[in-house]
């Protein structure tokens, strides 16, 4: 169902040696407040590659979201190395963090995050701004990508207007906005029932057969068996990294 799949290319990017986009080594984060100090995550490393589909999981207070968040370069590691197509991301500035997360990674939130004053199509058609494209660019990409999440009948509909798994939908199509390599998608399911979930996570399946690489953060057990593989994360370390069952 959607377009511009990328199987068997690089798109030119340097990779590390054992042919990952991710590699996080000896990554820590601690949060300090002047009072208390809280590692989130302690020495985590993990390795990815180009084209999985891999479920994070864990319990509340795990470390999952902040590892998200530092997979998303939303965040930064207190120390350790964080590679993302071969590039170490620490000591970027913030134009080059901001120029990543726009053009390089889709984020999904369980929140959906759309803006609520815009319609879907301005949703979608947001990050295209922000990379600068042509406004015949734009139309055409926004109208083949709500077509494709099958929404071309939603368009000028605002947030308020559509149901739980269309905002989803609607999110879906605003991540591949720029054709990111990565898309990462935080417990996307968490605010939809069984029928929509199951619909979106059919949707990253359909994206990972087109050569995306795919995160999902999720507490769902039934939604992590539907990936390819499983990362366990608690007390803020991998205590597990297997195939799904």
């Amino acid at each position: 169902m959607f377009g511009n799949g990328k199987n068997g290319s690089n798109g030119g990017e340097r990779r590390d040696g054992d042919g990952a986009i991710i590699a996080l080594a000896g990554v820590r984060k601690v949060y300090d407040t002047g009072a208390v100090k809280v590692e989130a995550l302690r020495k985590v490393d993990l390795s990815i590659k180009r084209n999985e589909f891999v479920a994070i999981v864990g319990p509340s207070g795990s470390g999952k979201s902040t590892l998200m968040n530092i997979l998303g370069c939303l965040d930064t590691a207190t120390e350790g190395s964080y590679r993302l197509r071969g590039e170490e991301v620490s000591g970027m500035s913030i134009d080059r963090l901001a120029d990543i997360r726009n053009r390089r990674i889709g984020f999904v939130f369980q929140n959906f995050n759309l803006l609520p004053q815009l319609t879907a199509f301005e949703n979608v058609e947001m990050p295209l701004l922000f990379k600068g494209a042509p406004a015949k660019e734009r139309r055409e990409r926004v109208e083949s990508l709500l077509g494709q999440v099958g929404l071309a009948d939603r368009m000028q509909h605002r947030p308020v207007e559509l149901s739980g798994g269309q905002m989803q939908r609607v999110a879906i199509a605003r991540a591949l906005a720029c054709e990111p390599d990565i898309i990462l998608a935080d417990e996307p399911t968490g605010n939809l029932d069984s029928a929509a979930g199951g619909d979106i996570i059919g949707k990253f399946e359909e994206l990972w057969a087109k050569g995306h690489t795919l995160v999902l953060i999720t507490h769902d057990g039934a939604i992590a068996r539907r990936t390819r593989r499983v990362v366990r994360v608690q007390d803020g370390t991998v205590v597990d990294d297997a195939p799904a069952a």
